[in-house]
């Protein structure tokens, strides 16, 4: 008596495979957007910093020319009606 043995290979359905496709497009997609993310924080961090060095320069120049004040321009003065 000879036995056959046969190996079956189970395959996930196809419905299934499908959404697990998608899954994975979503995953990429998702890791990618991240990326952009994080390269945009880093940009802003940058700037943040930027101004906060230009903002404690500013207050470094107020306070070494607080005894000197310019005389004040008509242009800032408000016209009467306001």
């Amino acid at each position: 008596m000879t036995t056959t043995t046969t190996t079956t290979t189970t395959t996930l359905p196809q419905a299934i495979e499908q959404r697990l496709i998608e899954l994975e497009i979503k995953a990429s997609y998702a890791d990618d957007h991240l990326d952009l993310l994080n390269a945009q924080v880093a940009r802003q961090q940058e700037q943040i910093e930027l101004l906060l060095r230009e903002v404690s320069r500013l207050r470094e120049q107020g306070a070494e020319g607080s005894g000197v004040t310019a005389p004040p321009s008509a242009r800032d003065e408000l016209p009467p009606h306001y």
